[in-house]
């Protein structure tokens, strides 16, 4: 059975983003990725990259200067929004690491004009548990007709910078969705790239399994 190819979104360049968004496109996706930095845009566009990372420059320049991916400002109606931006810390109360989800909140606002029926949003950025279900709460309240009709999960990225275009295609993958649609849905996409393991189970999971796969990094 032939692969499905998509339309893909890409919500942010860095080095997550960008090694996603060329990764995609070599595959053979149609892929859009948007950035909020201008220079970086340009510079994608251009066929460089703004960031160091061993062996991304060529196919960068390559996949480039094909027309796919090309970078954008703002977003567009695709078939899948992948959500890699930053999720910081900052200072709330007391508390001096605080999640910051300001990101991931304008990202999921910018792209909720142009959701369709049938979408699929996925978060790779690591973010608190129930991050994902905040997704779906956005885009419920800013187009309440799509309720139920936008699938979202979450797939967090487990790359090292230096590796990253080894570890996309090798690393296993976990993949948590607030359905078993969406699941199945992210699944499919990220064996057209992936040959790692994909891990099956809900958003909530998949949020934790980072959190804690983090922790285990920091502490050894």
């Amino acid at each position: 059975m032939a692969r499905e190819l998509q339309k893909i979104i890409v919500m942010g360049l860095g080095y997550i983003g960008l090694p996603t968004a060329s990764m995609l496109a070599t595959k053979g996706h149609t892929v859009v990725g948007v950035d909020v930095n201008e220079a970086a845009v340009n510079t994608i566009n251009s066929g460089r990259i703004h960031i160091i990372e061993p062996d991304l420059d060529t196919p960068v320049r390559s996949a480039v200067n094909s027309g796919n991916p090309r970078a954008s400002l703002v977003p567009e109606e695709g078939d899948t929004f992948i959500m890699a931006v930053p999720t910081p810390f900052k200072v709330e109360g007391d508390n001096p690491k605080a999640p910051d989800l300001s990101y991931v909140e304008a990202a999921t606002r910018a792209i909720v004009p142009y959701l369709r029926e049938d979408n699929l949003i996925i978060l790779e950025s690591t973010s608190p548990v129930g991050t994902t279900e905040l997704i779906e709460r956005i885009v419920r309240e800013a187009r309440p007709e799509l309720a139920g009709k936008v699938h979202a999960a979450h797939c967090p990225e487990r790359v090292l910078p230096g590796h990253i275009l080894r570890e996309l295609v090798d690393n296993d993958r976990i993949i948590g969705g607030t359905t078993k649609a969406a699941v199945a849905k992210a699944k499919a996409l990220y064996k057209t790239f992936c040959n790692g393991a994909i891990l099956e189970t809900d958003s909530k999971t998949a949020e934790l399994s980072k959190l804690v796969e983090n922790s285990f990094r920091d502490v050894n």
